[in-house]
């Protein structure tokens, strides 16, 4: 990517729902490093979006989650099977 002056980057505004409680995470984190949430937002989207992830499954998530979160990391695995019935379940919850 060719680097661009600033005048031709231009920002776009967008509306997302969050989990309370990670948006607070998330809001004591960015104020802690100096950043805004959008940017750190924007920042977590352009790590994913750098590779070309094939899925979900396949993002290093663990770098970004301990960003925000608290306490131990647990490391869980789920088998094909569990990820796909939670996945369904989760889309289904909000319908």
């Amino acid at each position: 990517m060719s680097i661009k002056s600033k005048r031709e980057i231009m920002d776009t505004k967008l509306t997302l729902s969050f989990n309370e409680e990670v948006v607070k995470k998330a809001k004591i984190y960015a104020a802690n490093n100096n950043i805004s949430l959008s940017r750190l937002i924007e920042h977590l989207l352009i790590q994913v979006t750098e590779k070309p992830y094939q899925s979900l499954e396949e993002f290093p998530i663990a770098d970004w989650v301990s960003m925000v979160a608290e306490g131990e990391v647990e490391y869980k695995t789920t088998s094909k099977k569990e990820r796909k019935a939670n996945k369904d379940e989760f889309f289904a919850a909000k319908k």
